[in-house]
């Protein structure tokens, strides 16, 4: 899964070394700046005594601690960058940059994808009381969320598949691990990206027929409704913008995984999707300022102070 990779033969050289080299430290440190200053003030705020509890600000919180953890890897992958490919740091911290690139990739999607549903259920059902909006579910949810994704994205710390005999390498797939990245990339694809990605669709699709069906004041809908509508279609935006070009262009590359000059382009566009991915992670304050609870209201009275 770790797909910024590189092969070699005699007789075409496919490395684009010289393009990651200029993309991604310009992305990642951008990146670091926005996410560290974004995601830091929204865990200040998501953390106040005085902050509303509710189960969306508690998808939240965990969204923003996801992101906040993998914003600090990207000086260590930019500076990989920085320095020609060259990797100064140890094998298992290279190991661990990979790991937490989809630890978060994924708990993000699967963050996101709750804030949806229980924004649907607010809006589709306003007057039952499910578990999946109650407090203590929430945490039960998020803790799941956390266990599951952490041990699923376990192998990427095995030197067998995210290790390098080249000290001064990583950050690359190695060609003899494209076979059992495939293999993983096909799980990974149905239940990390199209089981979530989908539900986020049917959330969107029947909120907005509950919507057009609601008989309540426009006033008193607005009231009601912004917030959770701003969830979905924000959410849905982070979808196809930051993880569906990535997981495409993942699967096309490892599909056809040969060194080829046909194969550039797509690289070369795998490169962009991966940035546009690990944008997601200063991308989510947006989210919370228009639809978390209480939440714009706290940051105006910081910006006062």
């Amino acid at each position: 899964m770790a797909l910024d990779n590189n092969f070699t033969n005699s007789s075409f050289n496919c490395t684009i070394d010289s393009f990651k080299q200029v993309i991604y430290p310009i992305m990642y440190l951008s990146i670091f700046f926005l996410g560290a200053v974004g995601n830091g003030l929204s865990i200040y705020v998501f953390f106040q005594p005085s902050q509303r509890k509710t189960s969306v600000n508690i998808y939240m919180q965990n969204l923003a601690v996801s992101d906040l953890m993998f914003v600090s890897t990207l000086p260590f992958r930019a500076t990989y960058y920085l320095m020609g490919s060259h990797w100064i740091f140890s094998d298992i911290v290279c190991r661990i940059m990979t790991y937490t690139l989809y630890v978060n990739m994924y708990c993000s999607i699967y963050f996101l994808t709750m804030l949806s549903v229980v924004r649907f259920i607010v809006i589709v059902y306003p007057f039952k009381h499910w578990k999946i909006t109650n407090i203590k579910y929430a945490k039960i949810i998020c803790t799941v969320i956390w266990l599951f994704v952490l041990a699923a994205s376990s192998p990427l710390l095995s030197k067998e598949i995210a290790g390098y005999k080249n000290p001064d390498k990583c950050l690359d797939l190695h060609p003899s691990s494209t076979h059992s990245l495939l293999m993983m990339n096909s799980f990974v694809l149905v239940v990390g990206f199209i089981l979530p990605f989908c539900t986020i669709i049917i959330c969107y699709v029947f909120a907005i027929k509950a919507l057009l069906k609601s008989r309540a004041p426009q006033r008193e809908k607005t009231v009601c409704h912004k917030k959770a509508l701003s969830t979905i279609i924000i959410t849905l935006i982070l979808f196809l913008l930051c993880f569906l070009p990535y997981h495409v262009l993942r699967t096309l590359h490892l599909m056809r995984g040969s060194c080829s000059q046909a194969n550039l382009p797509v690289h070369k566009a795998l490169v962009v999707a991966l940035c546009l991915a690990a944008t997601n992670s200063c991308l989510d304050p947006i989210l919370y300022y228009f639809a978390a609870e209480n939440f714009k209201a706290r940051i105006r009275s910081l910006y006062r102070r």
